[in-house]
C-alpha cells in the first residue's frame, strides 16, 4: 500500500510559501489537504505508517517554514465543521477563528470578541495560547477541552489542567517528541447584548488596524517580557526599519518582520539574532519567540 494509496489527493513539492502569511517557506516533499478530522487523523497515521515526519499547517501564521521546506507530509487543515449548543461552541481545529467568532456574536455569545482580528485557525491559536493584549485576554481562558490525538493513534479529550496554559504558552509548546494533534475544540462562552458584544469587537478591531502594520507578516515575533513590551526594547535599540535582505523590522512597529517581496527565511532569523542580541546587550533582557520554526 502507497501513501497515494491511502491519501489520493497528496501532491509532491508543493511550495509552503503560499501558504503562509509572511510569504516564505520552501517545498513540502508531501503536501495534503485535510477537509475534516477524520482526514486528519487518518493523515496522521499514514504519516506514522510511513515514519514520515509531518506538520499540521493551520493559517500559517506565526511560523517561521525554513527556505529548504519540510522533508515530509505537510498536512493542510481544512477541517472546519463548528456547532453551537447552548453556550458552547464545537470547532474542528481547522475552522478558522474570525468565523467562529462572527457566529458567537450571531448567537450573543460573548467572550471571543477581544479575539477578533487575530489570524489563523482555532487549533492554532489554542496551540499558542493566542491573545490581545497582554494580559487582558486570551483563548485559553475559554477553552473547555480539547480532542487531541497522538502520533501513536490514541485519540483522547484533555481538560484546562492538562493544557498548562500561560501567557502564549500551552502544554503543546512544551512537548517537545511526538506532540498530539488538536482534533477539536470546545470553547465555553457568556451571553451578553449583541450590540454590546459587536461594540467590542469593533473597538479591538480598530486597535489593531492602528498598531499592526501592513503588508506580509508573521504576526508578533517576540513574547512581551514582564516590565516593558518588545516593541518598545526593540525600538529604543534603533532597530525599527532593519533589513536584510527583502525582510525588515517595521517602522510601525518593531515586534513585526515584514517581507517586502521574496524574503529568505534565513534572513528573518538573521533580524531575530539580531534583535536579541542587541536587547539582551542593552537592557539585559533575552527575548523569547512567540513563533514557530518549521524544518531543518
Amino acid at each position: 500500500m502507497t501513501l497515494k494509496k491511502i491519501l489520493p489527493n497528496t501532491k509532491k513539492n508543493v511550495l509552503l510559501k503560499n501558504y503562509t502569511t509572511l510569504k516564505i517557506g520552501g517545498k513540502a516533499k508531501y503536501f495534503f489537504v485535510a477537509k475534516s478530522k477524520k482526514d486528519l487523523i487518518r493523515a496522521v497515521r499514514t504519516a506514522k505508517k510511513f515514519k514520515l515526519p509531518f506538520f499540521v499547517l493551520g493559517g500559517g501564521s506565526n511560523i517561521l517554514i525554513n527556505d529548504k521546506g519540510f522533508n515530509g507530509l505537510v498536512i493542510k487543515n481544512e477541517a472546519r465543521d463548528l456547532e453551537i449548543r447552548g453556550k458552547r461552541i464545537i470547532a474542528e481545529s481547522g475552522a478558522i477563528l474570525s468565523k467562529i467568532i462572527d457566529r458567537g456574536i450571531k448567537r450573543g455569545l460573548s467572550g471571543l470578541e477581544k479575539g477578533s482580528g487575530i489570524p489563523g485557525t482555532v487549533g492554532g491559536a489554542v496551540y499558542g495560547n493566542a491573545g490581545w493584549p497582554r494580559g487582558d485576554w486570551s483563548i485559553g481562558d475559554l477553552v473547555e477541552k480539547v480532542e487531541i490525538l497522538w502520533p501513536k493513534g490514541k485519540i483522547e479529550k484533555v481538560g484546562k489542567r492538562w493544557l498548562s496554559f500561560d501567557y502564549r504558552n500551552s502544554r503543546f509548546k512544551k512537548i517537545k517528541i511526538n506532540k498530539p494533534v488538536i482534533l477539536e475544540v470546545i470553547l465555553k462562552l457568556k451571553k451578553g447584548k449583541i450590540a454590546n458584544i459587536k461594540k467590542k469587537q469593533l473597538e479591538t478591531l480598530e486597535i489593531r488596524r492602528k498598531k499592526i502594520p501592513a503588508g506580509f507578516s508573521i504576526g508578533s515575533i517576540f513574547k512581551n517580557p514582564p516590565k516593558n513590551p518588545a516593541g518598545f526594547l526593540i525600538e529604543k535599540c534603533g532597530l525599527k526599519g532593519k533589513r536584510f535582505g527583502n525582510v525588515q523590522i517595521s517602522e510601525k512597529h518593531a515586534n513585526f518582520i515584514i517581507n517586502l517581496g521574496n524574503g529568505k527565511a534565513n534572513d528573518v532569523k538573521k533580524l531575530i539574532n539580531l534583535v536579541k542580541n542587541k536587547v539582551k546587550k542593552r537592557f539585559k533582557v533575552l527575548l523569547r519567540e512567540e513563533i514557530r520554526y518549521v524544518g531543518p
